[in-house]
């Protein structure tokens, strides 16, 4: 017998003697003894002291190895251990039951480069490292190069020493929200922060990180953002905490910190967010905001922006300090929540000034410097379940930025009854005259005073209220008749009532003339009705075999109509007046002008109106259609409109209007015109300005025209994606960017692109000697200079003062974890550029974000 054989045989008897000698110390005592599960050929079970391990061990590998005398045991290729919380899986693992330690190590090359990491598993925690050794005992554990995911990012520390389930301290650690380093789709991220030291503290429902100094890498190139320390909480909860502002510096308002504020939750329904910039030069705006939700229920949001923006030097002429406020509120009801009962709010309140004076260029990039009107409205409706009548109660304030005006309605209340029918049918089916006569009805209550920004809620204010209620009742009814004709009949009737009525009279003392509000009740009446006849004419021109245009179809739709009112400036209405002006002229006027209902309407009308609605097609042949046909619109709508007054003394005939709208090139082409035009001759007295309307009728001109082209471009329009597929065949992918490769492997991509190109042009005359031309050419587009970098940009050319009008150019990267946004006004009043770069995951929105940018005061010389 060979002796290394008999050698190996007498080492197994002595372990097996061993093993039966533990396996009967003690037999009487009911202390768990630790096992050792071997899946592969064979288990054995291995009886420890009390001292060793405390529970059972249950291991696996390819090949194992034992060392009795220094009772280590070693596991080799696909080894894995289990003990209490804790699995670990790895290429190698060795078990130091004298020091009650694990060492394992991950999977080696022939150059002794990791190429499988260890992965341990601890109270359902997963972690991946170099290697790894754990102590049994204290439970402590050091790891080299360890993989820890932490809410929506990623650690990797060059060493991590875990003192306690809820204390790890690392060293030279690496963070990132990189999901495709993340997902391990990359060999590095595309951005991280690197710290020397980390602290993580975990809790029960939440974890931190607390570093030391901290630097942000972009493609493993370092950035000159460098923070002394970060913060970062792990939570699934909302917590309490304050918030990173950017930084920078700008010439008009100095040094910056913007965005600097702190965050609170409030209960389960509230948040509050107050946010603070400040500037060196003295400018600064403290914004709270506070989101609230209740699901099915309700949301909302509220904020401020309270501030003072200061620009120049003291004492100096360019020095200027102004305070600007804004105050929003948005509230919005889930349909859901009560069917018969709805509020909703839209407020929006501004000082005067605030769009021309802030230092936050958000309100310049979104062009809300260049509004004229401000609307804010509370509303509250009211159904009812049985009632046809539905309730509204609004509030407005409409702001007026050109002429320092605020026009407020508070109350303003609507009853609105539902359309009815005033007669019942006798069959079931409506028909005829009084069978279809329909009635719609309701009240309106409001409360107008139109005052300035310092007389708001003040006694002058509300001196100045007015008070109105209108009923307005509507009538109309219609039937066919010889087949092919529809005859309406209609009648309106509208009655108001006021609180305030004026008297004018001139003030030969003061020269001048004089309007008195009279606090006095007073009300008027006024109706009107309808006839008309409408029908509709087809015509279609068939063309011979052979030509492209196979038939012009014209569908027209003429109307006819007369109206009747009587004229309600006579005396006997009581509702107009006279007075004599300066000149002595005796002039008229009515009670209610400038009042909240409206003035009665004068003159009898008797008019006969008549429209004319054509629409007119093309079918043209087309191979690409299936039908092998194709439908082109000339005139999607072209309709002709006027009257002719029968009562009027002079000038009976109205203006002729012209609507047309139409499209072309499949659809893409929108063209929006209108005209009117003028029958009565026009004279001008030499070196005036304004004309005379005449009573020569057929001297027809033009007095106003105006025509929109729009035009929407983009690169699927002309079928550039399938040309890429035609020419391409491979296909692939460059840091999460998909190409096209061609033969000699070069990279190209799907070049998307758009651009709407829009004119306009409009004339205006009346009687006027020289016309108002206003002539303007748009562009709006953007395109992929790579699949993420998009270059977006607008502008409009005024052809009439050949000058550049408000005109924007921006360009933006996203990448996989954060964005890159540039925007700039390079010209204008608001000559502005916004420079920003800030991470996409939640957990560092508000953390790390770099903005620059740069503000010049309207009308500043450039």
């Amino acid at each position: 017998m060979d002796k290394t054989v008999f050698k190996n045989i007498l080492q197994i008897l002595i372990i097996l003697i061993f093993n039966s000698f533990l396996a009967q110390e003690n037999p009487k005592k009911t202390v768990k003894a630790p096992v050792i599960n071997d899946s592969i050929a064979k288990k054995d079970t291995v009886v420890a002291a009390k001292e060793s391990l405390e529970d059972i061990l249950d291991t696996k590998a390819d090949d194992i190895r034992r060392d009795v005398p220094k009772r280590m045991i070693y596991l080799n290729k696909n080894a894995q251990v289990k003990y209490q919380d804790l699995q670990i899986d790895a290429d190698y693992i060795s078990i130091d039951e004298e020091r009650n330690i694990f060492y394992a190590r991950g999977k080696l090359d022939s150059l002794g480069k990791y190429t499988e990491l260890v992965k341990v598993n601890q109270g359902g925690k997963d972690y991946e490292t170099d290697n790894f050794t754990y102590n049994t005992k204290t439970r402590q554990a050091i790891a080299y190069n360890a993989r820890t995911e932490e809410s929506e990012g990623l650690i990797i520390a060059q060493k991590t020493k875990k003192y306690n389930d809820s204390v790890f301290v690392m060293r030279r650690g690496e963070f990132t929200t990189d999901t495709y380093y993340i997902d391990k789709k990359d060999t590095r991220p595309d951005y991280h922060l690197l710290a020397s030291h980390i602290k993580m503290q975990k809790g029960k429902n939440s974890s931190s990180l607390i570093t030391g100094p901290v630097q942000m890498y972009i493609e493993d190139v370092p950035t000159p953002l460098i923070m002394p320390f970060a913060i970062l909480p792990f939570s699934d909860k909302r917590s309490a905490g304050i918030l990173i502002p950017s930084f920078g510096e700008r010439e008009d308002v100095g040094f910056f910190l913007n965005g600097l504020g702190y965050y609170q939750p409030i209960g389960e329904h509230f948040d509050l967010k107050i946010l603070a910039d400040i500037y060196t030069k003295g400018s600064w705006n403290l914004r709270p905001e506070m989101n609230y939700l209740k699901k099915y229920r309700y949301t909302g949001n509220f904020s401020a922006d309270i501030g003072s923006t200061v620009r120049g030097i003291k004492g100096l002429d360019n020095y200027s300090k102004t305070g600007t406020y804004r105050i929003a509120w948005r509230h919005t009801q889930d349909a859901k929540a009560n069917p018969f009962l709805n509020f909703s709010a839209s407020v929006d309140v501004t000082s005067q000034t605030f769009y021309n004076n802030t230092v936050n260029n958000n309100y310049i990039m979104d062009q809300s410097v260049l509004r004229t009107q401000q609307n804010s409205t509370l509303t509250l409706t009211k159904r009812f379940l049985k009632l046809p009548a539905t309730i509204t109660g609004t509030a407005s304030y409409s702001q007026n930025f050109a002429t320092g005006l605020s026009d407020l309605r508070l109350p303003q209340m609507n009853v609105a009854i539902n359309q009815f029918y005033l007669f019942k049918s006798k069959t079931g089916t409506r028909s005829g005259l009084l069978e279809n006569i329909t009635v719609n009805t309701g009240l309106n209550l409001t409360n107008f005073v139109s005052t300035d920004e310092g007389e708001l809620f003040t006694q002058a204010m509300w001196d100045k209220m007015q008070t109105g209620l209108k009923n307005n009742i509507a009538l109309g009814t219609n039937t066919t008749f010889a087949k092919y004709f529809t005859f309406s009949l209609g009648a309106t009737i509208d009655n108001a009532l006021t609180t305030k009525t004026l008297t004018k009279f001139y003030d030969p003392i003061q020269n001048k003339q004089v309007d008195q509000v009279n606090k006095k009740l007073a009300g008027y009446s006024i109706f009107s009705t309808t006839a008309s006849v409408q029908t509709q004419l087809y015509g279609q021109a068939n063309f011979k075999k052979g030509n492209s245009i196979e038939a012009i179809r014209h569908m027209m739709t003429p109307s006819i109509g007369f109206t009747y009112s009587p004229d309600f400036g006579d005396e006997k209405f009581g509702y107009f007046r006279n007075y004599y002006d300066a000149n002595g002229a005796l002039t008229p006027y009515s009670i209610f002008d400038n009042g909240i209902v409206g003035t009665p309407t004068t003159g009898m009308v008797g008019a006969l109106s008549y429209n004319i609605g054509n629409n007119i097609e093309m079918k043209v042949r087309a191979k690409n259609d299936s039908t092998g046909i194709k439908k082109v619109k000339i005139f999607e709508s072209l309709n002709i409109s006027g009257n002719y007054n029968f009562a009027a003394k002079s000038h009976p005939w109205s203006v002729i209007t012209v609507n047309g709208q139409s499209s072309f090139f499949e659809n893409k082409l929108s063209v929006n015109t209108s005209l009117a035009i003028e029958p009565y001759k026009i004279l001008f007295a030499p070196g005036s300005e304004t004309g005379i309307r005449t009573e020569d009728f057929g001297n027809f001109s033009i007095q106003a025209f105006n025509v929109q082209l729009s035009y929407p471009l983009s690169s699927e329009i002309f079928g550039e994606k399938k040309e890429f597929d035609k020419v391409y065949s491979q296909k692939g992918e460059i840091r999460n960017e998909n190409y096209y490769f061609d033969d000699d492997n070069y990279a190209h991509f799907d070049q998307a692109w758009t651009l709407n190109v829009n004119a306009n042009y409009a004339y205006t005359r009346t009687l006027s000697r020289t016309p108002t031309k206003i002539a303007s050419v748009g562009l709006d587009g953007s395109i992929k200079l790579t699949p993420f970098w998009n270059i977006t940009g607008s502008t409009h050319y005024d052809l009439v003062t050949k000058e550049l009008a408000y005109t924007r150019i921006g360009f933006s990267r996203d990448q996989r974890s954060f964005t890159i946004n540039f925007n700039w006004v390079p010209f204008g009043q608001y000559k502005v550029y916004d420079f920003f770069i800030g991470i996409k995951a939640n957990i560092l929105s508000d953390a790390l974000k770099y903005k620059d940018r740069s503000f010049t005061q309207p009308n500043a010389p450039f």
